[in-house]
Order: structure tokens, then sequence, then C-alpha cells
């Protein structure tokens, strides 16, 4: 495998070393970013410096050596690619061939020459929302984590100063196209498709906080985030934000603030302390998207409706009003007591307190028996759920406090480090994921 100099623009070009592998990827449809929290500034690689950091430091270069690359279980499986080839299978990035775009750049669909197998090409802006670093984390994480409903790299390519990744792809896009970004004439997602999604999108997760290890906070969980295969299969996509967390005694890991508004946990927006639980917050958020068909923040409806969450703090309380809640586009057509213990569900992962949010496993425990019997339509009894309304002050915030302090070249390869150190460390405890 090549050596990731910093991904500066004064490295050398990285030979091309195939390696096996049973990868089949990740092309998803981007959505563009109008909310995102982290400002580009902040975001924005700084390569000259940070190059010359690493220079300076040859002992915390952060590289993917010779070593990494040994057959021994858990090693880096992503094939390298030149980018003379990405462009010969994307037809030199025509526009035809252009599927999606975001903060971070674009995403064009490919067709690799050798196994015929279509693939999503994700090439990095340079002036985007996401730099160098976040680059190697999503190869590294990705490469080491392997599970069906995650994102499956197949490889990437840092010749010179570009950057691109390559995913399977993914037929049906990203739920927002199917959930949030309906065609006038597009059919919208029956309810057993919707829990089914929101199941395979916990599962992910599952996996994420349970079996890898030290676990791994996504940080970033949204809809247009979570792909689907040609049967409605999701999996999570992105990992450029994802940050190992706390081990030992440690309750939280400290971070800049980053993510998308609306889906960020209110105590990670305050404070910067990231925990498995600040994913749990995002997942109600897309669950509750997945049960009302409405955008979490949506400045076209009224002003009391803007928020998704805000809006549904109130019904939570009172069971009898959950069918509000039901997204109109279903007309009706779900098991009462689905929508029920769906509306439930996201009641409690969207709790303002972090310790009070069920653990991801029971999360997949509770939606695994939605719609198991979809001739009972009979309301389950459910007593009120007691949360805490957000207040105003947190409303007026979130915002303002979610715009922390621009990366510094220490905290950035001190991230790149950390997902160095996670890899070390998975490749000798094999069986740990």
């Amino acid at each position: 495998m090549s050596c990731f100099s910093c991904f500066s623009s004064q490295e050398k070009k990285l030979s091309k070393r195939p390696n096996n592998n049973n990868n089949n990827n990740n092309g998803k449809r981007i959505q563009h970013h109008p909310t995102q929290i982290t400002p580009q500034k902040a975001s924005q690689p700084q390569p000259e410096n940070h190059y010359q950091k690493a220079k300076a430091n040859p002992p915390t270069e952060p590289k993917i050596n010779k070593e990494t690359n040994k057959e021994n279980g858990h090693n880096i499986a992503a094939q390298t690619f030149t980018f003379r080839e990405l462009a010969a299978i994307t037809r030199n990035f025509r526009q035809e061939n252009l599927i999606g775009e975001g903060g971070f750049g674009r995403v064009y669909k490919g067709r690799l020459e050798k196994t015929n197998q279509e693939v999503a090409v994700k090439q990095l802006d340079r002036n985007g929302l996401q730099g160098n670093r976040e680059f190697l984390v999503e190869v590294l994480m990705l490469s080491l984590l392997h599970h069906k409903n995650l994102v499956n790299l197949i490889g990437y390519c840092a010749d010179g100063d570009q950057r691109l990744l390559v995913y399977e792809f993914m037929l049906l896009g990203s739920l927002e196209d199917h959930l949030l970004d309906l065609e006038p004439q597009q059919k919208p997602l029956d309810w057993f498709t919707r829990m089914k999604i929101a199941l395979d999108a916990a599962k992910g997760l599952e996996y994420l906080h349970d079996k890898a290890n030290p676990p791994v906070i996504y940080r970033d969980l949204k809809s247009s985030n979570i792909l689907l295969d040609k049967d409605f299969n999701a999996k999570l996509s992105d990992f450029g934000l994802a940050k190992l967390g706390p081990t030992g005694d440690m309750s939280h890991v400290s971070s800049r603030v980053m993510g998308t508004y609306g889906y960020c946990a209110p105590e990670y927006q305050r404070t910067g302390q990231l925990t498995v639980k600040s994913d749990i917050y995002s997942f109600g958020v897309v669950l509750l998207e997945l049960i009302t068909g409405r955008r979490t923040i949506d400045n076209t409806r009224p002003s009391r409706e803007q928020n998704l969450v805000s809006w549904s703090y109130p019904v939570f309380k009172d069971p009898q009003r959950y069918p509000e809640l039901a997204d109109p586009k279903l007309e009706g057509n779900f098991p009462m007591r689905s929508l029920h213990q769906a509306v439930a569900v996201a009641a409690m992962c969207l709790n303002e307190e972090p310790s009070v949010r069920p653990l991801i496993s029971d999360v997949v425990t509770a939606l695994s028996f939605l719609g198991i019997d979809p001739m009972n339509q009979d309301p389950q009894v459910l007593s009120p759920i007691d949360m805490p309304s957000p207040t105003q002050k947190n409303e007026e915030s979130s915002a303002t406090l979610s715009l922390l302090d621009d990366d510094s070249a220490v905290e950035r390869q001190k991230a790149v480090d950390e997902a160095m150190e996670w890899g070390s460390n998975t490749r000798n405890k094999p069986s740990s994921l």
C-alpha cells in the first residue's frame, strides 16, 4: 500500500498496487449541504503548513505502509488507482456521468474494466468541506470495518494533489432521494420499507458502537448518508467525520463540533463532548424523518414547524397524538401499533439527556419487531414519555455554539494519529471486530 505523507500536493505520485479484495461499495447520490455545521474555513485543507509540520516530525507522519497491507485478517484491502485510470472509467469525468454533488466534491458513475463492476467515484474538492484528514480517515475506517450495512470501499487515488474514493454503485441513491426529494410522479416509500431502512441503519450503528474496539462514533448520520441498493437495503456512508470513541474510564471524547445542523445532539453542540449517545440522537432524527416524511430543518414551513424535533416534542408526550406525526403521503397505510412503537423509539433517542437515550442494541431489538403483524391495526396503549421540551435558549444558541474554532494542524495530526493507532490495534486484535 502506498504512503499517505499527509496527502500534500508535494507528495510523489502513488504507484498502483492492486490488492485481492472482495469489495463492492457505495455509489451514493450526494446532496448539497446548506445546513452544514462546520464552516468552510474550518474544514479547508492547509496543505503547505500541514506538510511542513509532518516533515519536521517524521515519527508522527501518517503512513499506510507495507506492514499495514499484510494478509493478517484486518488489512487495508482497498485498491490503489491512478488518476488516469479513474478518469478513463468515468469518461474523463463527463457531466453525463455526474450522479451527485455535495460540499466535499462530486460523485461520478463509472465501470471498472477488469471486473465490469459499476462504481461510484467521489472526487474531493480541494476547496470543499472535507480535506486530507477526512480522506485518510475514510480510507482507514472503511478498509478495516466490514459489515453488510456499511459501505464497502473498493479503492482510492492519491495521485499528486488528487483525492478520489471508489465505492460500489448503489442503484437507488440515498434515503433522502426517496423520502425528502420526491419528484411529482415519484411513489413514496411504504411504511414497511421505511422501517426496514431504519433497522438497517441501526444495525450499521450497532456494529460501529458494539463490535468495533474501540467503538467508532459515526458523527454524521443523516438521510443523505444512508444509501440504498436495488432492494432498498441500507448502508451507512461517508466516514470522513468518524471519531474513535472513549476507552477505559473515559466517558467521552472531546472534538471540534462537526456534522450537519439539525442532526447533531444538543450536548455535543454545546460542549464538544462526543459519545455514542450523540449518534443515537442523530438516529432519532432520521427515524423521525422516516415517520413524518419531513426534513429536520425546513424553512418553507410555518415558524413553529421549521425544526422537526422541536415541533414533535409536544406530540411525544401524548400517545393519542402519535398519528399526527405520520407522513400524509402514506395515506394511513400502516399498522397503528407499528407507528406507536416507531414514535416511542424516536422519542427515546431524542431525549435531551444523553444517559436516558437507549443503547443502539436496544434500538435494533425494538425495530426488529415493527411490522411483524401487518394485519393487526389496533393501536398499542403506551404511557406518555416524559421528555423535557427544548428551551428557546438551546434553539438560539445551537447555530452559534456549533461554529467552533478552526481545526489546527495539531488537531488534524492528532486525528490522523488516532485513526492510525486504532487501525494498528485492530490488526493486532483480529477477534475484536
